[in-house]
């Protein structure tokens, strides 16, 4: 078993998904003490505990997981020395710029999500990179990502960036995440040959376009846009969930091919009749639909017509049906 060291400056947040936390510590004024930390630690966590700046960690030169999160710090430094760093955590701070990772030629896994950084840089030196976390930040454009030719999971979710662009080199990268942003297009993803899930939910598309190249997905989430019909997916077959959620759909169509579809979202749209459902008739795999606050659930028998079309449903709007 790796040893390991983990500090708490206040309460343990658990979940790597959650926003930061808003407790205060009651050591604020507490300076500290960073040869505190073994030496022979692979595995350090110095979890909200008001940290402003990296001290001095030049001694932990087998350390393989180091997290800062939810902390101070301002600034990327004092790192040159963990040579076998794989993992950096340093969600929820005060970081504005991207800099001195040089020396982190093995890191595999860099969270820098909830900070206040403005432009992707200097990550040209880790060719190891696999996921990288931006979530949150201050980012306008995808940009100096062609080094990463090994990243497999690129997160920009919550950021400021308008259009999906200079990914070409990123042909390993399996999982792309961009929601919340300003996008308007769906483009510049042909490269992007090995992609399984493509997140763009809360953007501004209004057309499915441009994943021919695409074939391997399995899951595009596309929530929380201004699309009017579901189409161009021909190339698609392999999908298993489906998100048009909160759009301008008024039909089903164009994914009775989608022979391998398990879920099915499609609430908050505005299908109103019953044959502009059908098409699910033709999804012999479909286990989960959502279509609560369409005009169509307000039919009485709403729930015994889905499972009469697809029998093989198991729940509707997050209910399981029931025979």
């Amino acid at each position: 078993m790796n040893k390991s060291t983990h500090f708490e400056g206040g309460e343990k947040d658990v979940s790597s998904n959650k926003e930061p936390s808003t407790e205060s510590s009651t050591d604020d004024d507490k300076e500290f003490d960073w040869k505190s930390i073994d030496a022979e630690d692979k595995e350090v966590s110095l979890v909200h505990f008001r940290i402003k700046a990296i001290g001095d960690i030049s001694h932990l030169t087998k350390v393989e997981l180091i997290s800062f999160r939810n902390n101070l710090i301002a600034e990327i430094e004092n790192l040159d020395s963990l040579t076998n760093l794989r993992e950096l955590e340093l969600y929820d701070n005060q970081i504005t710029v991207i800099k001195n990772l040089d020396a982190l030629t093995n890191l595999e896994i860099l969270d820098l999500s909830f900070n206040r950084i403005k432009k992707i840089e200097n990550l040209d030196k880790l060719p190891n990179l696999r996921k990288l976390y931006l979530v949150n930040n201050r980012i306008e454009k995808i940009e100096n990502l062609e080094n990463l030719t090994k990243l497999d999971m690129l997160e920009l979710g919550s950021n400021r960036i308008r259009k999906i662009e200079n990914l070409d080199a990123l042909t390993n990268v399996t999982e792309l995440y961009l929601g919340k942003n300003k996008i308007s297009r769906l483009e510049n993803l042909d490269k992007l040959s090995n992609l399984e899930l493509l997140s763009i939910q809360s953007n501004r598309i209004t057309k499915v376009e441009n994943l021919e190249s695409n074939s391997r997905l399995t899951q595009l989430y596309l929530s929380h846009n201004g699309v009017e019909k579901i189409e161009n997916l021909g190339s698609n077959s392999q999908l298993e969930t489906l998100d048009f959620g909160e759009n301008r759909l008024t039909k089903i169509e164009n994914i009775s091919h989608l022979k391998n579809l398990e879920e099915l979202w499609l609430n908050d749209n505005n299908i109103s009749e019953w044959s502009d459902v059908e098409e699910i008739k033709a999804l012999p795999k479909i286990k989960a639909i959502y279509l609560e606050r369409n005009p169509v659930q307000k039919d009485v028998m709403y729930r015994k017509k889905l499972m009469l079309l697809a029998p093989s449903l198991t729940e509707i709007d997050s209910v399981t049906c029931r025979c």
